[in-house]
């Protein structure tokens, strides 16, 4: 995946999230008799402007795509003329302000539903929960599950597929509380097992959990050829292709891929003697697994992935797939719990029971709009839908400057029984700055942490 690639895909993925959330405000504002001078898509410089409508609104697509705003008719930010005294914001009752305000954000979890509607009406390919062998030492391990152990229920809730299994694991460790799992064996047999997820430490949700708790995924085995190669990387640099195969390394020969990533993964920074073959014949290869960062630990890594047959893969996957009001229902309850998560992780990082590494900036919000396109338009919509979450939830902060802060405003003016202070209103907007840019600062620190330790 390139990096024009991830640029596209995060416009393409951020644009329609701001316009269906300044959309939020703009028709509301509108049905509230409103009257709205511009719609913008962006800040800074106008890239394109237009005028239309009988209000003769400005519609704008700004040159700095990390927002948004819809300006209306206020008395606060200008003298207003006496025929639209009426229609400024600011001479709205306080219900109509917060209908306005609260808009937005809806709109996005409005369109988070739909996007999850579409997918559970039109299916989803998942998975199926079925486990590889466990790690020794890990929880898993500790639990007794075995190789070839199909997950059934988490804590006599019934999954569908792997991603199920994530999301309710995830949740169980974010607070600390054991999972009681029915599994089926590979001749059917049923029994239960207890993940004890108390000395689940505070950064361990950062990065793959699972895989933490010895939870992997089965794959039947993959031979050692290459299917893709990432540009740049040591693999890359030493000439290999697609359709290359793995036959040893070091003079041990090398049956799957699994076997190879195991010798790269144990190597990182040691030169590796790797025989190869491409059409027929066998040459020697050299190379030096380039170390990375996994937890405290060092993996190797040379930049390749397996080559996959879809067919060996079809008997351990699922379609997931619901009726139409089926699939309404299960689509407003997983954009509930993602929100509900949301606001959780936000609290535990800010009592420090959760590790603020997992706070994200624009450029890996990009990588991963890069990675979810390339994956599908099933992939980059579920995609869509979380980030559109996330805004959602973001944009509901008691923050001054953001739609959350307003609603703070306004309830406390509806509690006093009339507006907040112009001095209380001030203050609040130069400490809500302050958090804003903070956050900002320390979700592009870590971005450019994730860049260097990969």
């Amino acid at each position: 995946m390139s990096v024009l690639q991830a640029v596209l895909a995060f416009l393409v993925a951020l644009g329609p999230l701001i316009v269906v959330h300044e959309l939020g405000h703009y028709v509301v504002a509108r049905w509230c008799g409103v009257k709205v001078l511009r719609f913008s898509v962006g800040f800074g410089r106008a890239l394109f402007s237009r005028r239309f409508g009988r209000d003769r609104t400005e519609w704008v697509v700004a040159a700095l795509p990390l927002g948004g705003y819809v300006k209306m008719v206020d008395e606060r930010e200008g003298e207003v003329p006496p025929e639209d005294l009426p229609r400024a914001f600011n001479r709205q009752s306080v219900w109509k302000r917060l209908a306005i305000v609260v808009a937005g954000p809806l709109a996005n979890f409005l369109l988070a539903i739909a996007l999850y509607w579409w997918l559970f009406l039109s299916g989803v390919q998942e998975a199926k929960p079925i486990l590889a062998a466990p790690e020794a030492g890990t929880v898993a391990a500790q639990a007794g599950l075995r190789a070839g152990d199909l997950v059934r229920a988490i804590n006599d809730e019934p999954v569908s597929g792997w991603q199920d299994v994530r999301w309710r694991i995830l949740q169980l460790a974010l607070d600390r509380k054991s999972a009681r799992l029915e599994v089926a064996d590979a001749r059917g047999a049923i029994d239960w097992r207890m993940l004890d997820l108390s000395g689940v430490a505070a950064d361990a949700v950062e990065g793959d959990l699972l895989a933490k708790l010895g939870l992997r995924l089965f794959r039947p085995p993959l031979p050692p050829v290459i299917g893709e190669v990432l540009p740049g990387s040591v693999a890359a640099r030493a000439g290999l292709a697609s359709g290359d195969r793995f036959v040893a390394v070091d003079g041990a020969p090398l049956a799957t891929w699994e076997a190879l990533v195991a010798k790269v993964r144990a190597s990182p920074d040691r030169r590796l003697a790797f025989e190869v073959e491409r059409a027929g014949a066998i040459r020697r290869v050299e190379l030096v697994p380039e170390p990375v960062a996994a937890g405290a630990e060092s993996i190797g890594r040379i930049g390749a992935s397996p080559r996959v047959d879809r067919e060996l893969l079809k008997p351990y996957e699922i379609e997931v797939r619901y009726g139409p009001l089926e699939a309404a229902g299960k689509a407003a309850a997983r954009t509930w719990e993602m929100s509900i998560f949301s606001l959780r992780m936000l609290g535990k990082m800010i009592l420090g029971t959760v590790s603020w590494r997992n706070l994200s900036g624009p450029i890996t919000i990009a990588d991963y709009a890069g990675k979810s396109a390339s994956l599908g338009l099933a992939t980059f919509l579920a995609f869509l839908a979380l980030i559109s979450i996330s805004l959602g939830v973001l944009n509901l902060l008691p923050i001054p400057l953001l739609d959350g802060g307003h609603l703070m405003y306004y309830t406390i003016e509806l509690l006093k029984g009339s507006p907040v202070s112009e001095r209380a209103m001030e203050l609040g907007q130069r400490a809500g700055l302050a958090v804003l840019l903070f956050l900002m600062a320390f979700a592009f620190y870590n971005d450019i942490n994730r860049l260097i330790t990969g």
